[in-house]
């Protein structure tokens, strides 16, 4: 037989594509269209329907950037469409290639029911299955003219991601709105024929499959009548049976299909174009469960529901007889898809609490699994936070972007810091936006990296980000490759029913442990540091707030705890840690709304903490130690004037003059308070640390060492720090002035002031305080760089074979050698509030107060020492998305902690974010709970969400070892439980001595339930 194989592929895609696509819809009749421009931002329906309307043809352009049109839609079916299927069009004028962030809109009825979304691959608005003919048709549709941020491929600065820059000519040119006839012959045939080529197309050239699919294919062409495809559709469906009806090979790998359409809560969009994202999709997707039983959709984040809930209520009524029906699946149980490393761990727990107490407040349904497949990698608490708060199962997909190494597993046990391991699968289809084409089937089993253990993978199919979701072509392509041969089976369920099935399958799956790491986007530990600033000190004042108000209601008469104010904040605050907002990649409208929700929130909480204190009575000034240690150490008074106090952990004392251990001394540019003396350099750098208690110097070269390095990235601005980087660079050598600022027996302070680059300035006022070896780096940049990177360099004469960086609940460990691959892909990594390194008997610690980004690298000097270099990331400069990302003042501190053990950096984490406070307030209410025990920390005090005045209290292992202690309570206790992160009991605690006895594992967390007497 001759091989005729481009003639028949050439054949079937062209008559696919220019007669077959182009016959789907056999008649049309175009509506009459009206518009009216919204003025400013979206308006309730009730307003746009009262609105007066001007007549609007076709081809005329319409659309300002974030704009929003009313369009009126009037048609009237003609008669002899009786018993057709009957469909309104609509083409708003849609751009590129991608199918979300761009214009898009929502059809309804005339009195205000949302029907269905126009989206740019889900044009369609059912009217009538089988119509009468002379039906009326009255739509109003909203249509959002978003501009398309992703064009040019995201290489090219544009001032369209704010309102306030992106000017007011219109972006879309309408193209069509019609009533049509669905020939579902033909469209059916479409789909046979798509299927069938792809398939085809993947198949090897010896493969015996793809010759017979294409001989088929070529016979049914010559069945296809040109003139009439319509006419001869049934005829060439018919021959096409044959080999669409082949069952699969039995050893075929099976593709658990389930419906999704991934919505960033804000992205290249505000937040308050993604409520009306989700009501858009959400109407597609109740819309599809009507017309297909076998249809399940799993839709995540709680937030949206209730954006939805509050602004969409018929949409929201849909939701709820969908998920009734088994058709729409509640997962991830977060209250939003969260950055994976930034949120702090009590913010983790947080998205949990919330987020499954929405879904079974609402839907009576407890989610099984965590589900983030589009964070920028994930901490190495995550198994044991999950598993705490009941979740079976972990999925994830944005590792396979790693841009050096390919991860080893798709379906795998992950394990945490603590030991605890969740069942994981990373779907090998490598998108989390499937359609279910011949090339993602055969990428999914090429990829699949369990073959011969495990023989299922997920696939979460539909177009995300306000591209409506899943629509019927691709429930139709799925149910083509149910039981097809020479593909992968598919077959649509909940996810749920996948994981019982994969874990069934395959129980001894390999382990990974550690956190998973992406080797891409590792600039989101730095971009915008404002909005990271505020999600920082939020999470502090929250539990500061919880903490005092948990004071106040134990030990003032008719204080009210503020439950209600406490949840909206969390609330506010989880949604800003999005995996879009926190890590900085999103528009400047997303980061500049975002600054000043942490405003409002700051305020906020310093009016409930400062309202929990006022309730204790006055009694004269008192110092506030939100933080789980004990502290020593120098504050300022009002007028300025520093005290030494001396505080309790979680407890006040009286703002009095203790005696400091050594007071400070300042010559020339030396500080020295007997713990350590500090020598500042003309050029600024910090010329020598010397740590007097263990007669020791703690630098290898000059420390505090800025250098400014060049810094584009190959693609992704805002998100990726690449690797060349480091090979351009500045140091920031030029002090315009070094001036000693301080000299108190208590402070001796230096002040160094730089300007640099485009007009930018940094101060940097370098602070020893009396009683404490910390060296604090207090810094006000006006930045004014772009395509930067600015770092602090403190190389220490430590040779550390890895460093530990605080993560959520703990620290992870990270080698200092770049021996693989693997460890010379981290060149740029995530931490908290410390960083440390060590050697044995000796360690230093890097402490921030709103940074998060750094690297650790290793040289050995000649003379056979080795200099360990910790380096903070303080600010970027990305153009894109955000052509002012980071631009303006920023002001933050970090600190060098010279003899550091892993409690030290602890202590002093806390200490350095969570300021000593103080208040007028009556005295000394016991802290509410405090410990006896080493390495048992306090993460959150608060009282129960159910209101019962139960005190819950989560501590956990901090150091890395075992732990024991009790843990005491500032009132009579009558009992105690062990709970999970919602709060329910899991067993009794064992108390003695009126406390609670507490045994930690490494890294372990733990919530008691304290019952009062």
């Amino acid at each position: 037989m001759h091989d005729e194989s481009r003639r028949i592929e050439e054949r079937v895609q062209r008559l696919h594509d220019q007669r077959i696509k182009t016959a789907v819809y056999a008649a049309t009749v175009p509506f009459q269209v009206e518009a009216w421009q919204a003025p400013g931002e979206p308006v309730p329906f009730e307003e746009a329907a009262a609105a007066s309307y001007e007549p609007f043809a076709m081809g005329t352009p319409w659309g300002p950037p974030w704009g929003t049109t009313w369009f009126r839609m009037r048609g009237q079916v003609p008669r002899e469409w009786a018993g057709k299927r009957v469909e309104a069009v609509i083409d708003l004028g849609f751009v590129g290639d991608w199918p979300g962030n761009q214009a898009e809109a929502l059809v309804h009825l005339t009195d205000g029911t949302p029907l269905k979304a126009v989206n740019p691959l889900n044009q369609y608005v059912p009217i009538a299955n089988p119509a009468t003919g002379g039906e009326t048709v009255d739509y109003l549709v909203e249509a959002a003219s978003n501009p398309d941020i992703l064009a040019d491929n995201f290489s090219k600065v544009t001032p369209l991601g704010d309102k306030l820059t992106a000017g007011d000519k219109p972006l879309y040119t309408f193209r069509a709105a019609d009533l049509a006839v669905l020939d579902e012959e033909v469209w059916h045939l479409d789909l046979d024929v798509q299927v069938l080529r792809e398939l085809m197309l993947e198949l090897g050239e010896h493969d015996p499959r793809r010759h017979e699919i294409a001989h088929a294919l070529d016979r049914a062409m010559d069945l296809l009548d040109l003139d009439d495809v319509s006419g001869s559709a049934a005829a060439v469906r018919e021959s096409l049976k044959p080999v669409l009806s082949k069952p699969a090979h039995a050893s075929a790998h099976t593709v658990s299909g389930v419906g999704h359409a991934h919505i960033d809560s804000a992205w290249l969009w505000p937040i308050r174009e993604t409520k009306r994202k989700t009501s858009r999709t959400f109407s597609n997707v109740t819309s599809l469960a009507d017309e297909y039983e076998d249809f399940i959709f799993a839709c995540s984040q709680a937030q949206q529901y209730e954006w939805v809930r509050d602004n969409y209520p018929k949409v929201w009524a849909r939701i709820q007889e969908s998920v009734k029906n088994g058709q729409w699946a509640p997962v991830g149980g977060m209250w939003v898809e969260s950055d994976g490393n930034l949120p702090g761990g009590e913010a983790v727990a947080r998205q949990f609490v919330h987020g499954k107490r929405f879904f079974m407040d609402h839907f009576g349904i407890e989610t099984k699994g965590v589900w983030l497949p589009d964070s920028f990698g994930y901490n190495a608490a995550y198994p044991q936070i999950a598993k705490l708060a009941g979740n079976e199962w972990f999925l994830t997909q944005k590792i396979s972007w790693n841009q050096t190494n390919r991860f080893p597993h798709h379906t795998f046990w992950w394990e945490g810091i603590d030991g605890t391991r969740i069942f994981t699968h990373f779907p090998p289809v490598d998108t989390y936006n499937a359609r279910f084409s011949g090339e993602e089937m055969s990428r999914a089993v090429r990829n699949y990296a369990e073959k011969g253990g495990a023989s299922r993978s997920l696939a979460p199919f539909g177009w995300g980000d306000g591209g409506g979701g899943p629509t019927r072509e691709i429930m139709e392509r799925a149910r083509r490759l149910a039981d097809l041969e020479g593909s992968a089976k598919v077959v649509v369920e909940h996810p749920d029913d996948f994981f019982a099935k994969a874990r069934e399958e395959y129980p001894d799956a390999p382990v990974w442990v550690g956190e998973l790491y992406l080797e891409l986007h590792r600039a989101t530990y730095t971009s915008q540091a404002r909005t990271k600033q505020g999600n920082r000190r939020s999470e502090h004042l929250l539990r500061e707030a919880e903490l005092w108000a948990t004071t106040a209601g134990l030990h003032a008469p008719g204080y009210s705890y503020p439950y209600e104010k406490l949840d909206r904040l969390w609330k506010t605050v989880l949604l800003h840690q999005f995996h879009d907002i926190l890590p900085g990649s999103s528009i400047a409208w997303v980061h500049r709304e975002a600054e000043a929700e942490y405003a409002r929130v700051a305020r906020e909480l310093q009016e409930l903490t400062a309202e929990a204190l006022a309730a204790l009575g006055p009694g004269g000034p008192r110092v506030f130690n939100t933080s789980p240690r004990d502290r020593a150490e120098v504050i300022r008074t009002e007028d300025g004037a520093p005290v030494y106090v001396e505080v309790p952990a979680s407890g006040s004392a009286p703002l009095t003059d203790a005696e400091p251990p050594q007071p400070v001394t300042v010559s020339g540019r030396v500080l020295d308070n007997g713990l350590v003396r500090v020598e500042v350099a003309e050029d600024g750098t910090l010329a020598s640390v010397r740590d007097l208690r263990a007669d020791r110097d703690v630098l290898a070269e000059p420390g505090n060492l800025l250098r400014l390095h060049t810094d584009l990235p190959n693609y992704w601005d805002a998100w990726d720090i690449d690797k060349h980087y480091r090979n351009r660079y500045t140091d920031l050598l030029d002090a315009s002035s070094v001036t000693v600022v301080e000299q108190d027996p208590l402070i001796g302070a230096i002040r160094v002031e730089r300007d640099f680059g485009k007009g930018s300035k940094i101060t940097q006022t370098i602070t020893v305080r009396a009683g404490s070896p910390r060296i604090d780096i207090e810094t006000d940049i006006d930045w004014h760089e772009t395509e930067k990177i600015l770092k602090a360099a403190f190389p220490v004469d430590i040779r550390a074979p890895h460093s530990s960086a605080e993560i959520q609940f703990g620290h992870i460990q990270r080698p200092t050698h770049t021996n693989t691959s693997w460890e010379a892909a981290r060149f740029e990594v995530s931490g908290h509030r410390w960083v440390h390194i060590g050697e044995p008997g000796y360690g230093v610690a890097v402490i921030n107060d709103s940074t998060y980004g750094h690297d650790v690298s290793r040289t050995v000097r000649e003379d056979g020492g080795t200099t360990t270099t910790v380096r903070l990331s303080l600010v970027r400069a990305p153009r894109i998305p955000d052509p002012e990302a980071d631009q303006g003042r920023h002001r933050f501190t970090y600190a060098l902690l010279p003899g550091a053990t892993i409690e030290d950096a602890v202590a002093e984490g806390y200490a350095l974010n969570l300021p000593l406070r103080v208040a007028d307030a009556a005295g000394a209410p016991a802290p509410v709970v405090s410990v006896d025990g080493e390495g048992v920390t306090v993460e959150a005090v608060k009282l129960a969400d159910d209101a019962s005045g139960d005190v819950v209290v989560r501590l956990y292992e901090s150091r890395g070892g075992r732990a024991t202690g009790v843990l005491r309570t500032g009132f009579p206790l009558a009992g105690a439980q062990v709970t999970d992160l919602l709060e329910r009991p899991l067993e009794d605690a064992e108390t003695a001595d009126g406390g609670v006895a507490v045994a930690l594992r490494p890294f372990q967390i733990l919530t008691l339930r304290l019952r009062r007497a």
